[in-house]
């Protein structure tokens, strides 16, 4: 009589650590893509920031136009800086309409928390 061991493979036991191999690879994957949208996002705001004072003309319209959908309390401050610095009318009115609507709709919000 000889001793043989006889072990059975159970397939739901590969299947589930598949499954968990995928589920965390899936995980680590969103969790890249989500710091990686987060330092693409900075990094646009500090473009358009910087560009704000660009000697193109174009560029600072550019700029405006993404300030526009922006709005935050240092984009107010600024916007006031712009105002100050910017020579075109044309680019000025455009600004000091983004401030306008930005401080009032900041001052709906601020008024809703309160």
């Amino acid at each position: 009589m000889s001793n043989k061991i006889i072990v059975l493979r159970d397939e739901s036991d590969e299947w589930t650590g598949r499954l968990a191999r995928l589920g965390l690879g899936v995980l680590v994957g969103a969790v890249a893509l989500g710091v990686a949208g987060a330092w693409l996002a900075r990094d646009q705001m500090a473009r358009h920031q910087r560009e704000l004072f660009s000697s193109q003309p174009l560029r600072r319209l550019a700029a405006l136009g993404f300030l526009k959908g922006q709005p935050a309390v240092d984009n107010v401050l600024l916007l006031r800086d712009y105002l100050a610095w910017e020579e075109r009318p044309l680019l000025k009115k455009r600004a000091a309409g983004i401030l306008a609507a930005m401080e009032t709709e900041l001052a709906a919000d601020a008024t809703e928390e309160a």
